[in-house]
């Protein structure tokens, strides 16, 4: 962590892969990412813990399996939305789309439970800035 202000628009200039999401501050227990998507991710689910999503650009749709069934929940810029933990989810951006993720620090990109990892898609607990 860094104790200057980060541009979050600098830090998305420094990257250009897509589902690999920066880690540009950490809050308590907590990392602050910003990634680069388009395209499919992939079904996950995150047991212990709850995932914010805020899109800075483009728009984000996220599949849910939920016990009354499938929906899915379209975030257009500036929109937030937490899925909830145990909740089997599938993010989706059909353009190019910049987010900002909340999620405690060693959360894995593709959760505890997931379908065969696609090779587009990071699995990591996110990467520093460079």
């Amino acid at each position: 962590m860094t104790d200057e202000p980060v541009a979050l628009s600098a830090a998305l200039a420094s990257f250009a892969e897509q589902w690999s999401p920066r880690i540009v501050t950490t809050v308590n227990d907590y990392d602050v990412r910003v990634a680069k998507v388009e395209g499919e991710h992939l079904w996950h689910a995150h047991d212990h813990t709850d995932e914010f999503f805020l899109v800075l650009e483009g728009e984000l749709h996220i599949g849910l399996r939920e016990p009354a069934g499938e929906r899915t929940v379209v975030l257009p810029r500036g929109s937030v939305f937490t899925v909830p933990r145990g909740t089997e989810h599938k993010p989706y951006a059909p353009v190019p789309t910049q987010i900002l993720v909340i999620e405690p620090t060693g959360t894995s990109t593709v959760g505890d439970r997931h379908d065969e990892v696609p090779a587009h898609v990071d699995e990591t607990t996110g990467h520093a800035l460079p």
